[in-house]
């Protein structure tokens, strides 16, 4: 372990007894709170046994992903994108797998028959991009962050993604 190394990693030691680590202060922990609702409800969409539920949870995932994937883009791959190769590569591919969940939204949105197999088969595949998502990004883009940004700059980010999330339209 280099110099560098070893001074990063008493660096961190000391702010986190300084700053302490309080998660309901820290942009992961918000973001896992919302991952979790998410495919909470995305698992009852599946499972709705009428168009009228589906139509009503479709909508509340609508509501709160939209907010959650722009505020997500703003205030943490565009400053994990500023980073190393790696970092490009994963902030890269959140935002390509934000686009594709919209446009599966989109096309959930428009089907009037909520009952349909199409529509069911689009919910599936939408609760599988999204699992999928989320996992990969809680374990590649979550060390992105933790590796490039402190527990006060991580706290300062929550702070600025809530914000941003109130001022998001979701149509």
């Amino acid at each position: 372990m280099s110099i560098m190394d070893v001074f990063t990693k008493t660096s961190k030691k000391v702010e986190h007894a300084i700053v302490g680590d309080d998660p309901g202060f820290d942009i992961l922990h918000t973001l896992k709170q919302e991952h979790e609702e998410v495919q909470d409800l995305l698992k009852k969409l599946v499972e709705g046994e009428s168009t009228a539920a589906r139509k009503a949870t479709l909508k509340k995932i609508k509501a709160a992903l939209v907010p959650h994937s722009r505020a997500e883009e703003k205030l943490v791959y565009d400053a994990i994108l500023t980073k190393d190769k790696q970092s490009k590569v994963d902030g890269t591919e959140g935002y390509i797998e934000h686009s594709l969940a919209d446009k599966m939204l989109g096309n959930l949105g428009k089907m009037t028959n909520a009952m349909s197999p199409e529509f069911t088969a689009t919910a599936k595949v939408l609760k599988e991009l999204i699992a999928h998502h989320i996992q990969e990004e809680e374990s590649n883009v979550w060390a992105d962050v933790r590796k490039h940004f402190s527990v006060r700059h991580r706290q300062e980010m929550n702070r600025k993604f809530l914000a941003a999330k109130k001022k998001i339209k979701v149509n």
